[in-house]
């Protein structure tokens, strides 16, 4: 049945925010017939729009959903994300204010672009791309996931093909407004989706315990097994190393997305970057909270309620904040909170599908394809397939299984980190070698994938180091691979023949 009440209050504030993309075409006007206008917002956001963007760009339906899903049905191991969330912004404050400065000194639009001008090869630029091109996807499929299931909790039909058409609806708008407003339509929409998402979550904790009796009644009826992390077994390091290598892992991924370097390099300055760097940690506080809200829906008993069975059936854990917003709160303030979710849903799907099309254009299209594109074609490019690439998120949804969303976001870390080596690293050196980077990254590359894929797309794999058994992040255990070949292989290569000859760039480049 559907909930009319809650649905009007979402179709309401989805309206709002849909006319606020269009009419952001219009704030800051510039040319969007030019990528760096279209695609950056004319790199001229100051610190307090940078802040609402990057907040909006990283935190998303991954922090509103798969965080507390992870809770409900897995347990503290999904309290990995807070740690995480923590250690990612000093790397935020050292490295990105240079690649900032060297992206603004050459007109740098993507971290391939840098890869490209660093070590003059066309080829690990291409790798770059391609890999953040298909890290996303999986990034992109979890925000309309998010939309999916609250959608569903409102009583809308999500399943068959007559279950497509919300999503395709929130497609069609999330295309139109990008197509015409670009980065600045995002930007704009971040600044209500955080006052949305604020509400959303002091009102989560501070009513929740009160229906229930207090705190003490939020954790005491969570089974012991998920207040902490079990005790390893004989013989092997358990969830500890699971844990650590998760939020290390993700941690180092985090800032390689071409949907992060967007919203880092859209800002006016390296001081901006800091900034936000020092800023953005209140962000941290706000998951902490929203993590807890799976231990919330467990103390609630939301999952034995009659009501909600068919939700979870549907969308598993996944259905566990939504229902715990219906079983606890009116109607009307439901709606408000599933229109937070949608929007922190949309926003990043925005940027990211914003990120992906400049990463084609530039440095697939422009490098490979038209190489004599005008300014304006590679503008337009950029808009056609920024339509294309949400497309291609769809096939995450239907095409591979997972028990939670969380995992589409950690399939892509798998991918995205392994082009550390050359965009962090080659921050700081020019001794790597761009061939040996190359083949670093196609073995950890592959490596990651073939590891993810023997575990049903799980992204623990069980390691087997010295007769004991290392449950660890696939992507920090692939990089560590990838950063083994492409160091070696660059000493060899160097000796051989050196290709820093090739490097554009000059130190005071990176100031």
């Amino acid at each position: 049945m559907i909930n009319w009440t809650a649905l009007i209050i979402f179709i309401l504030l989805f309206a709002f925010v849909t006319v606020l993309g269009f009419v952001a075409a219009r704030w800051r006007r510039g040319d969007l017939t030019m990528l760096h206008e279209w695609g950056l917002g004319g790199r001229r956001f100051g610190t307090i729009v940078a802040w609402f963007l990057i907040g909006g760009d990283l935190y998303t339906a991954y922090t509103f959903v798969a965080v507390p899903a992870l809770l409900f049905g897995a347990g503290a191991i999904g309290f990995f994300a807070v740690p995480y969330t923590i250690m990612v912004y000093p790397i935020l404050y050292i490295a990105f204010p240079r690649l900032w400065s060297v992206a603004h000194k050459h007109g740098y639009v993507t971290s391939a672009d840098f890869v490209r001008g660093r070590f003059g090869n066309r080829w690990l630029a291409l790798a770059v791309a391609l890999t953040g091109i298909l890290a996303t996807m999986p990034y992109i499929a979890l925000q309309l996931v998010g939309i999916q299931v609250v959608l569903g909790a409102m009583g809308v039909e999500t399943s068959g093909v007559s279950g497509d058409l919300p999503l395709i609806i929130a497609f069609v708008i999330l295309a139109a407004f990008t197509y015409t407003s670009g980065l600045r339509a995002p930007a704009m929409i971040a600044i209500v989706k955080d006052l949305l998402i604020y509400i959303t979550v002091i009102a989560a904790i501070i009513v929740v315990p009160i229906h229930l009796g207090g705190y003490s009644k939020v954790f005491s009826p969570v089974p012991a097994a998920k207040l902490l992390l079990a005790t390893p077994p004989a013989g092997s390091l358990g969830s500890f190393s699971a844990y650590a290598t998760l939020s290390l892992g993700s941690a180092l991924a985090l800032f390689l997305y071409p949907h992060s370097i967007t919203g880092i390099l859209s800002s006016s300055s390296a001081r901006v970057v800091r900034r936000n760097a020092a800023a953005l940690p209140a962000y941290s506080l706000m998951l902490g909270f929203l993590a807890l809200v799976g231990f919330m829906a467990i103390a609630v008993g939301v999952q034995s309620m009659p009501e909600f069975a068919d939700g979870f059936k549907r969308y598993s854990n996944n259905f566990a904040v939504p229902a715990l917003f219906l079983a606890v709160f009116p109607a009307w303030f439901a709606g408000i909170a599933f229109a937070a979710i949608a929007i922190g849903a949309l926003v990043p799907a925005a940027i990211m599908s914003i990120a992906t099309a400049n990463t084609f254009t530039r440095n697939i299209y422009r490098e490979f394809i038209h190489p004599a594109a005008s300014d304006a074609e590679e503008s337009q490019m950029a808009k056609v397939v920024s339509l294309v690439i949400k497309a291609g998120a769809l096939v995450f949804i239907f095409a591979i299984p997972f028990q939670y969303a969380l995992w589409l976001q950690l399939l892509g870390g798998v991918w995205i980190i392994q082009t550390l080596p050359s965009v962090i690293l080659g921050l700081y050196t020019r001794m790597l070698n761009g061939w040996a980077l190359l083949i670093g990254w196609a073995v950890g590359f592959g490596l990651g994938t073939w590891m993810v894929a023997a575990v049903n797309f799980a992204p623990v794999y069980p390691l087997k180091l010295f007769g004991t058994t290392v449950p660890c992040y696939v992507a920090l255990a692939s990089l560590v691979v990838n950063l083994a070949v492409g160091m070696v292989l660059s000493v060899v290569f160097n000796l051989v023949r050196s290709d820093r000859h090739r490097d554009v760039t000059v130190a005071s480049d990176y100031s």
